[in-house]
């Protein structure tokens, strides 16, 4: 059995596609880029954003730095909010930690913004520790959170804990540090993503996220 459990946020716990997409589309207007179909920015939901808008459109480091900057204008003002959590991820996470599961979050996303987001639809109770990135960049990638995350929380039997979220960089984040991954379908990440990057199961709805303890 495990007794822990790190979640990822974007496209595990919340619904964060408006919000995301909205502010990415904000940074790309300041350069002249116009977004007409807000779902193909879908693919900015999961991984680090300086990676992303280096991926997708090109940019050079300056670039980046002024795109992460101007989506953080907006994201910060109205689009942290743009979101919704998972139908059944409250009862989901009542049901773990009156188990005794010990749960974690391990987000991509800056601590400065994860907190008030957990906190405002009610999902922060639940955590013993918020596992996030840092603004400054140093702690961006997943591998980097995961490990962050397992120190400040003491595990050290990794063998009893368990990683859970929507996207490929979660899976591999999670070996990077020795960890399961389970891969969570009702995100942004397709079936064959996860099973490609070696999740141990899928997850099909928030209520099976009580799985999770007996895999």
């Amino acid at each position: 059995m495990r007794d822990t459990i790190l979640l990822d946020l974007d496209g595990t716990l919340t619904d964060p596609g408006e919000g995301i997409t909205n502010s990415v589309a904000y940074a790309l207007e300041s350069f002249g880029v116009k977004v007409e179909d807000k779902a193909s920015l879908y693919p900015f939901i999961g991984p680090p954003l300086a990676q992303s808008f280096a991926q997708f459109y090109g940019f050079g480091p300056e670039e980046v730095r002024q795109a992460v900057a101007k989506y953080r204008e907006y994201f910060s003002r109205q689009g942290m909010y743009e979101n919704v959590p998972y139908p059944g991820i409250h009862q989901a996470l009542e049901e773990l930690k009156k188990a005794g599961v010990r749960l974690l979050t391990a987000t991509s996303k800056p601590l400065e913004f994860a907190l008030p987001i957990l906190r405002r639809f009610e999902l922060a109770s639940y955590f013993e520790y918020v596992g996030a990135a840092d603004l400054e960049g140093r702690r961006s990638q997943k591998g980097q959170v995961i490990a962050y995350t397992l120190a400040q929380a003491g595990v050290s039997d990794k063998s009893r804990a368990v990683m859970a979220g929507d996207r490929l960089h979660d899976a591999l984040g999670a070996r990077e540090n020795g960890l399961d991954c389970a891969g969570v379908l009702y995100g942004y990440g397709s079936r064959q993503e996860l099973l490609e990057a070696g999740v141990i199961a899928l997850i099909e709805s928030p209520d099976q996220l009580v799985r999770l303890p007996a895999l």
